[in-house]
């Protein structure tokens, strides 16, 4: 199911700050015709700006906080494009009082997989635009990874987990589309909703929810070991 973008922004009324979650892939190109239908240039356009990363730091947001400040270069609107996997709560720290105090005729579209990766308190800050979908393949691989013996799940785990980090033919580093991390965050998502469905057809101790929470957790913590931590769920999720 894509997100219907446009149904949310309105070229009268435009919200200064925008949280969207999805797919990036499809979510930009509806952005950025969005801001073309503004008669705004999404190149060669000082006061339009694109950003992709995978874990936006502090220095990160203390960059972002001084660009959106600076003075426009033209009369039209300042445009700010933002795809990011994982925050740092120091990031978000300052996202936080960043967008406490809107600028006139500047704007935010942040793209995340997952916005329950953010503070409660900055999502507030934001129009968030989001649907609820069923990630057909995510809740596949759940249904398979319940049934399998313990060697098989770490298998798993080492197969599903590959880095997705490439280089270009000059050698720079281009973003993966979905990092580990927010990719691991994806299959929890999935793995608890089929585990929701089976516990309510059998009885099992539902202790490995905590455990599934608490990894959830530590998954948004930069310089936590996402293959250790997918490992500790295979441990306790029960077989089907």
């Amino acid at each position: 199911m894509r997100l219907n973008i446009s149904k949310h922004l309105d070229k009268n009324n435009l919200h200064h700050a925008y949280l969207i979650e999805g797919a990036r892939e499809e979510i930009v190109p509806e952005v950025l015709a969005f801001c073309e239908s503004l008669d705004i240039k999404t190149s060669g356009n000082p006061d339009f700006c694109q950003i992709t990363i995978d874990n936006f730091k502090i220095d990160e947001a203390l960059s972002l906080r001084g660009m959106s400040s600076d003075k426009g270069f033209s009369n039209t609107k300042k445009i700010f494009i933002i795809c990011v996997n994982t925050f740092s709560i120091d990031a978000e720290n300052v996202l936080l009082k960043m967008f406490e105090e809107p600028i006139d005729n500047t704007h935010f579209f942040l793209i995340v997989p997952d916005v329950n990766a953010l503070l409660k308190t900055l999502i507030s800050r934001f129009y968030l635009i989001k649907e609820k979908t069923v990630l057909e393949d995510e809740i596949s691989n759940a249904e398979k990874f319940i049934k399998m013996p313990l060697a098989k799940r770490i298998d798993f785990i080492k197969d599903f987990l590959v880095e997705l980090e490439n280089e270009d033919e000059e050698g720079n580093e281009i973003v993966a589309q979905d990092s580990t991390r927010s990719k691991a965050l994806n299959f929890l998502n999935a793995l608890e909703s089929v585990l929701h469905n089976k516990m309510s057809k059998a009885a099992f101790d539902t202790s490995f929810f905590y455990q599934i929470f608490k990894v959830r957790q530590f998954l948004r913590m930069p310089g936590s070991s996402t293959k250790t931590l997918m490992e500790s769920v295979a441990l306790v999720v029960p077989n089907f």
